[in-house]
């Protein structure tokens, strides 16, 4: 019978764990609030040998994507992390890296970005590069943090997607809550995830270019490529997200995942740590006799439209709650969710909430009062489709 590693580990710890059984030959590192703890943890198992690497520590957030772009023209199996103005900072090579369709996984602690200055977390950075080329799960958890880590090299490799996965949790109140997480056997993650292979490097014996210039007569089909590879990522994601549940226990609905929404009224989309919270607003309204669900994004790119396209006229009322936002538009998890839902014949009532907005705490009457108003706009009361929850003024 196999030995239940369980350990009391912060999120960073977590991931640490996590990308130390994926056994990368390189890992490159530059640090920033919120994520230091976790590149500072990979740094004690690469001196202690716990696993073979090559540990880099350079000189911004540019030169570390660059790096492991490098590694991963080599063949190898390459990871860094970043957070904030760190992301943006790298924003030129995770063009290069997905263009050139090398499957490296980085960890982003969501965290607010400037000006005004903020280290704690919302989503700003990382909706900023959405259209990097880059897979981007959400985790909610610890534990979902470390198994994410694993699921992301799995997907990234597949010869089908050959595409880099970025892995984000919240800044804090994932980063550095601390909880329990069980780490599975090495010998067993080695089973899931085999070495990586690929014929898409440097290579002597197979001389190739990489990072070619390429003009219009075939830019636009080497776009449709990566278009193509993110549509099965779709499938992939959840197929792989399966596959860990069979063999670790543990799986987390592939792309979406639903709660108590099967003969919900009002429902609320979500993405990332608060899921914890809204659901418990939601067993706490269930128990008051309101119909109501959550449905949280795990994959924001790619999207899930099929998924909400499939919703159709299932709710009264779908609210969503962003921890962003594109000024001068809306929210940007609720405009990609309004456009899948527009299909003929839906009736759903939308309403888009901006909360948590530089780490602001999403408290459970915060949530309630989402609810209520989706209640509200579904009885055909007058509603802002756009609101910003806990004002410090009204």
């Amino acid at each position: 019978m196999t030995k239940i590693d369980k350990r009391f580990l912060s999120g960073n710890e977590a991931v640490a764990e996590g990308v130390r059984l994926c056994r990368p030959q390189v890992i490159a590192a530059y640090p920033i609030t919120p994520q230091t703890t976790l590149v500072e943890k990979l740094s004690e198992f690469v001196a202690d040998k716990e696993f073979p690497c090559e540990y880099m520590l350079v000189e911004s957030e540019h030169s570390a994507m660059a790096a492991t772009m490098g590694a991963s023209m080599m063949g190898v199996r390459t990871f860094t992390a970043t957070s904030s103005q760190g992301l943006l900072y790298m924003c030129e090579m995770l063009n290069f890296v997905s263009g050139s369709r090398f499957p490296v996984v980085m960890v982003n602690a969501n965290r607010s970005t400037a000006t005004p200055w903020n280290i704690f977390g919302d989503h700003r950075d990382a909706m900023a590069m959405r259209d990097s080329g880059w897979i981007q799960l959400y985790t909610e958890s610890g534990q979902e943090s470390m198994d994410t880590v694993i699921q992301a090299y799995r997907i990234a490799e597949d010869p089908r997607i050959l595409t880099p996965v970025m892995v984000n949790l919240d800044g804090f109140s994932l980063t550095h809550t601390y909880d329990l997480v069980e780490v599975p056997d090495q010998e067993v993650v080695d089973r899931f995830l085999p070495a990586y292979q690929t014929d898409n490097k440097l290579d002597l014996k197979n001389p190739k270019s990489q990072c070619i210039s390429i003009g219009p007569d075939f830019h636009t089909e080497i776009r449709l490529q990566q278009q193509d590879a993110m549509d099965m990522a779709k499938k992939v994601i959840a197929d792989v997200d399966a596959q860990f549940g069979k063999e670790f226990g543990r799986s987390y609905g592939g792309l979406v995942q639903e709660y108590r929404c099967d003969d919900a009224d009002y429902v609320l989309v979500v993405l990332g740590s608060v899921a914890g919270v809204a659901r418990t607003v939601v067993d706490e309204l269930r128990k008051q006799g309101e119909k109501v669900g959550v449905i949280r994004v795990r994959s924001l790119r790619p999207f899930p439209n099929e998924y909400f396209a499939s919703l159709k006229n299932r709710f009264k009322a779908l609210g969503v709650l962003d921890r962003n936002l594109s000024f001068g538009n809306q929210g940007g998890v609720y405009t990609e969710t309004k456009a899948a839902l527009f299909t003929p014949g839906n009736m759903i009532q939308t309403l888009n909430f901006i909360a948590g907005l530089g780490g602001r705490d999403i408290t459970k009457v915060n949530i309630a009062e989402m609810f209520s108003k989706l209640k509200a706009v579904s009885e055909g009361e007058a509603e802002n489709e756009m609101q910003f929850i806990g004002l410090r003024w009204s």
